[in-house]
């Protein structure tokens, strides 16, 4: 049974964090040939309750009607972002998550078509790179997260990092 209908908001604090260097991502290659090809368009923030819909649609999630409300008010405050990817001006994939100081903690992504959230993750990648942000957190390394240069790091490291990004002020 998944959280629907549950009001339970839990914080999780894994003994390692999960983290893609902002200045080490790798591209695969089937991916960059992907995107080199085109046929889709990026924004940000154009689509955020979308995404954040889109990412709940599965059989079970933690994106309760309590989480769909506060994100949407950091979102609403300019702390909580997401980028969209669209094909043929249908919204073929994205990713959500929040803002703070230098850091981006992801929450979710999804796809609607094959390789579209890999390409929202790459978009978000570039753009916290151009703005001077420092970290990228994505909570778990995951198989798939691997293939993009995502780290483990002990959870006194993440905290140094941590501390470090949120004393540093970068816009969005």
């Amino acid at each position: 049974m998944g959280y629907r209908g549950r009001r339970l908001i839990t914080w999780h604090c894994p003994e390692q964090r999960a983290l893609l260097p902002l200045d080490a991502l790798h591209v695969p290659r089937s991916l960059a040939r992907r995107m080199r090809k085109g046929g889709y368009r990026v924004t940000f923030d154009a689509a955020f309750g979308q995404v954040m819909r889109a990412c709940a649609e599965r059989e079970s999630t933690w994106i309760t009607r309590d989480i769909f409300r506060v994100y949407g008010e950091l979102h609403a405050l300019g702390k909580a972002h997401s980028v969209e990817v669209w094909v043929d001006e249908q919204l073929a994939g994205g990713l959500y998550g929040v803002h703070l100081g230098a850091a981006f903690f992801a929450e979710s992504k999804f796809h609607r078509l094959t390789d579209m959230s890999k390409v929202a993750l790459v978009s978000m990648v570039t753009r916290l790179r151009r703005s001077g942000f420092q970290l990228f957190e994505v909570q778990y390394r995951t198989q798939h997260l691997a293939q993009f240069g995502v780290v483990e790091r002990p959870h006194t490291e993440y905290r140094n990092l941590l501390e470090a990004a949120l004393a540093t002020q970068r816009a969005f």
